[in-house]
């Protein structure tokens, strides 16, 4: 059975970017193979992702090697019309909720992950 996961990091105080909206400080961070951060174990389990427009953006700007993985769609939620650099992007609009059906099937499966801030976890 498909599950929608919420996997991210946060700071202590309980923020995902910091004080300029960066997520920079996620990509510092040692993990240690095989433990709980282990990142490319929980990948193995992820056959699709969806995200909010913010997320998507930053990491268009600010990792220009960011791949989703050969064949892995992702969902970005936005009402802006935001270019596409990669394969398996899609772009959507409106509720979540309209959407579901078609993203938990694209992950086949495996999970989908949702990434990003809180407005799209909640």
């Amino acid at each position: 059975m498909t599950r929608c996961r919420y996997y991210t990091a946060t700071t202590l105080d309980g923020f995902l970017a910091d004080e300029h909206d960066s997520l920079a400080w996620l990509f510092e961070q040692r993990h240690e193979p095989g433990g709980l951060g282990d990142f490319d174990r929980f990948m193995e389990g992820v056959g699709a992702q969806v995200m909010g427009a913010t997320t998507y953006t930053w990491l268009q700007e600010h990792e220009p090697d960011w791949d989703p993985g050969p064949g892995q769609p992702v969902w970005v939620l936005t009402h802006r019309d935001l270019p596409v650099r990669r394969d398996g992007v899609r772009l959507v609009s409106g509720p979540l909720a309209d959407h579901l059906d078609e993203i938990l099937a694209s992950a086949g499966d495996k999970d989908v992950w949702v990434i990003g801030g809180g407005d799209l976890a909640g």
